[in-house]
């Protein structure tokens, strides 16, 4: 049986439809609560996710009835007004306009382009200026080349590259609200299940929020390209159920671990240039270019989450950081292998 004009843009749009199908589906079935999530858009975990997801669906079914129709007319014009040899040397028949054609033309695409501005506008109004509940929780988030530090300004906690939230309980919601700046250059905040992407922009603010209600680890990365380690500038977002939440604020609010063990390798510590970049809280550590070390060892990764929390690479990062993230600002301190031994001791003690 012969295939009519319209098969060709009915057999992509199918193709189109199974592969979106296909997305969905994979996505599902690893849930965004599982311990460690994926980066899918297609799995939305938080309530700005799910509306910008509902808006792409939306589209995406706008635009495909538009290409389907295109594609048909199109088909259908060549098919049928093709060439035919009995038509060789005759002009065909000259058309000089079509008043209906022309109002048609104009004034669907105006109709459809009207319905989708409307429809992101809602979108946009229902994120940007959604009500902020009393019991919501309070970030700063600030870009630096290549890591990410986080400020708990009403906890009294820093910490860096892994964000601590609770589940938000639809009954009792608890969002978290995130004021967005930039240490140097512009940068992206972006946790595809969470949200959409937020730039980090130089003397400027920026907001966004979240209210994830499953547990879970959410993964993400600067989306923005913000110098040679952008690629490796990733970020985690741990989901905590309410008491594991509080327990770790708990654990954030205490001063750096003393341990007598350790004397040596913060002697060094305190000796080198690492306390110009480095803050630990009850040392003389004070420093404002690097992350906050002070529960180094809670934090599942280094690096901006380019290597695990792991003895073998903690004293790779610190003899040499290229060797994990090329172009790191981070230097290498050249310290010997008794200085640099002690020193990864005294990093253990700091959970």
């Amino acid at each position: 049986m012969r295939n009519g004009p319209n098969s060709a843009p009915r057999s992509v749009l199918q193709g189109f439809v199974l592969y979106f199908c296909y997305m969905a589906a994979a996505a599902a079935a690893e849930p965004a609560g599982s311990p460690l999530s994926s980066t899918s858009i297609f799995a939305p975990a938080s309530t700005p996710a799910r509306t910008i997801f509902g808006l792409s669906v939306f589209v995406l079914v706008v635009t495909g009835i538009i290409f389907v129709v295109v594609s048909t007319l199109l088909v259908c014009s060549i098919v049928r007004f093709r060439g035919k040899a009995a038509d060789a040397g005759r002009e065909p028949a000259q058309v000089y306009g079509s008043t209906q054609i022309e109002l048609a033309w104009t004034v669907i695409p105006v109709l459809f382009v009207a319905v989708l501005f409307l429809a992101t506008a809602r979108v946009i109004h229902a994120i940007q200026d959604a009500p902020r509940p009393a019991t919501a929780l309070d970030v700063t988030v600030i870009g630096h080349q290549f890591w990410w530090e986080f400020r708990y300004p009403k906890l009294g906690i820093v910490t860096a590259n892994e964000l601590h939230i609770p589940a938000s309980d639809p009954a009792h919601p608890t969002p978290t609200f995130l004021k967005l700046l930039s240490a140097d250059t512009d940068h992206s905040f972006w946790v595809p299940e969470l949200g959409g992407k937020t730039d980090l922009i130089p003397n400027r603010v920026n907001e966004m929020w979240m209210d994830p209600p499953r547990p879970g680890i959410y993964l993400g990365q600067c989306a923005q390209y913000c110098g040679t380690q952008h690629a490796k500038m990733l970020l985690r977002v741990s989901v905590d159920p309410p008491a594991d939440f509080a327990a770790w604020v708990h654990a954030q609010q205490q001063a750096a671990v003393q341990d007598e063990k350790a004397t040596a390798g913060k002697r060094v510590f305190e000796t080198t240039a690492c306390i110009n970049c480095h803050a630990v809280s009850g040392t003389a550590a004070n420093g404002r270019f690097g992350p906050d070390l002070a529960h180094l060892m809670s934090r599942s990764t280094i690096a901006s989450g380019a290597a695990e929390n792991t003895p073998v690479n903690l004293r790779l990062w610190i003899k040499s950081p290229d060797a994990i993230k090329s172009g790191s600002l981070m230097p290498a301190m050249q310290l010997t292998d008794a200085d640099l031994d002690a020193v990864v001791a005294y990093m253990e003690t700091l959970r």
